[in-house]
């Protein structure tokens, strides 16, 4: 199926509508990954290194897993599952987390914020409300070109 083909007979409304969704998609797996990497790193009381590389990690687990559980319903093999993921994930999940944990760490008292403080959380929405909105562009730019999501589309 030529994904590129398709895309580029989208108006740029329906691109960006497109563009969102797979943002969301990403989002979804980001954010378990990043509540989850950041509040084990918070509960053991790890370092702001240790902290961002767990809920870089696992950001990045979560959404590579959350891309291959429809391959592997549509019957691909493992192989194809990891291509596939990899493709459609790779540069948005970067971006998002790249976004993300500068955000984190640029917000006076965030890494040192407890599970239990407003500021844990409230610092970790933000820093995804941005990421999200960084991440949209760079979606929307490699769905028209057949590349990220678009190779995954017909799965989903």
């Amino acid at each position: 199926m030529d994904h590129a083909m398709h895309h580029d007979h989208e108006d740029g409304s329906s691109l960006t509508r497109t563009a969102i969704s797979a943002t969301l998609h990403c989002l979804t797996g980001c954010a378990i990954g990043e509540v989850l990497g950041m509040a084990l790193a918070t509960a053991l009381g790890w370092g702001n290194t240790a902290s961002i590389a767990a809920s870089v990690t696992l950001a990045f687990v979560f959404g590579y897993a959350l891309t291959s559980i429809p391959l592997f319903k549509a019957g691909l093999s493992l192989r194809q599952v990891a291509g596939l993921a990899l493709a459609a994930d790779t540069f948005s999940i970067a971006t998002m987390e790249l976004l993300d944990s500068l955000t984190i760490l640029i917000v006076p008292g965030a890494m040192d914020a407890g599970l239990d403080d407003v500021l844990f959380w409230g610092s970790m929405a933000g820093a995804l409300f941005i990421a999200f909105w960084a991440a949209v562009p760079v979606n929307r730019w490699l769905i028209s070109r057949g590349k990220g999501h678009a190779v995954v589309h017909a799965y989903h």
